[in-house]
């Protein structure tokens, strides 16, 4: 079995199976010297999402005491749950099975219902504006655990999650190979059935990972947070920016359109006072000359470790207009669960638990 797919000391010489392909849970079955049939009965209960092996009723108790003994189960628990009194976005700060704390939101659109996913426990990129990486990077998250996270706002919401966006804690493309598994076993017919086309995925620019990513050619939306048009900006504000700078990872977008031919998406934070002038904006629009995609304008949220703060309406509608001017599509991000503080990150650090 792949080693990635395990995660914590404690649990080290078990498997994650949740974490499995289903190919990968039928080969565990026969090694187990179960009949084959019994792997369809297991792969079933896995991707609806149980707490325990002894939830699988209609398997022998004899193989639920093989699977307890030789494989775990890393769901999640809630420690806070916050519902939104203005648009009914939901926040989940979620207890892991080593004691670790990630966030997760639900969102309700018109076109149905969302999960914003977190991928880790912390997050190494160190951006500024983030309350997510403050206290660095704890571990990566399994692809179980980010699975878990959308089968449990389902299940305690009633209803079917038809969208994801892997936009919460951490940095995915630094969680490559479990983001990639979760990618997959995410749309399992036996499972959520989501599609790649109802994903995105969003990245601070990691590069290499870009690449890897359109190696894959998964139909899912990339999405790069830009957040600056300059490296002058870009290096104060995304320490990631010193590493690939904003014209290699133009190039590696490009690239990756190339292979995909899917639209990419630009967020873009606006910070009063730092990114959000005409200039800024004129000078993103011609970065982003010969790329197909879309801005999302996105209100800075504040945070208290920093003094950033949110320009006037006004000010980020001028910024709009101007980049729709200059033939860049751009809208401003509606805003989901003010009240609840529903950008990941902040309900974590206010618990205490970073």
């Amino acid at each position: 079995m792949p080693s990635f797919i395990k995660a914590g000391d404690i649990i080290q010489s078990k498997i994650d199976i949740c974490s499995l392909y289903d190919e990968e849970i039928s080969e565990l079955i026969l090694k187990l010297d179960e009949p084959k049939f019994r792997a369809n009965q297991v792969i079933k209960w896995i991707r609806s999402g149980i707490n325990s092996f002894e939830d699988m009723k209609n398997v022998p108790l004899s193989l639920r005491q093989k699977l307890s003994e030789k494989c775990y189960i890393a769901g999640v628990t809630v420690a806070k749950k916050l519902v939104s009194k203005i648009d009914g976005t939901v926040k989940y700060l979620y207890k892991l099975f080593d004691g670790e704390y990630i966030e997760s939101v639900l969102m309700k659109y018109e076109h149905g219902y969302t999960v914003c996913v977190s991928t880790q426990v912390g997050c190494r990129m160190g951006c500024k504006f983030c309350a997510s990486g403050l206290n660095g990077l704890t571990r990566s998250l399994t692809a179980s655990e980010i699975l878990a996270q959308i089968i449990f706002a389902g299940k305690d919401n009633g209803v079917r999650v038809s969208n994801v966006v892997m936009m919460g804690m951490g940095e995915p493309l630094d969680n490559f190979d479990n983001c990639v598994r979760f990618l997959k076993l995410v749309g399992d017919q036996n499972g959520l059935g989501i599609g790649y086309r109802h994903i995105s995925l969003s990245t601070s620019g990691v590069v290499s990972g870009i690449y890897k990513l359109s190696e894959l050619n998964l139909p899912i939306t990339l999405s790069i947070s830009l957040h600056a048009p300059t490296d002058e900006i870009r290096n104060k504000t995304m320490p990631v920016n010193k590493k690939w700078n904003i014209d290699t990872l133009l190039t590696a977008c490009k690239d990756y359109q190339k292979v995909t031919t899917r639209r990419i998406s630009f967020e873009y934070a606006l910070i009063e006072g730092v990114n959000d002038s005409p200039e800024c904006a004129k000078i993103l629009a011609q970065k982003l000359k010969g790329i197909m995609c879309h801005v999302n304008l996105i209100p800075a949220n504040p945070v208290a470790e920093n003094s950033f703060k949110k320009p006037d309406i006004s000010k980020i509608r001028d910024f709009r207009d101007m980049l729709t001017k200059l033939g860049v599509n751009a809208t401003i991000r509606r805003t989901l669960g003010s009240d609840i503080n529903a950008s990941c990150g902040q309900l974590r650090k206010r618990e205490g638990v970073l």
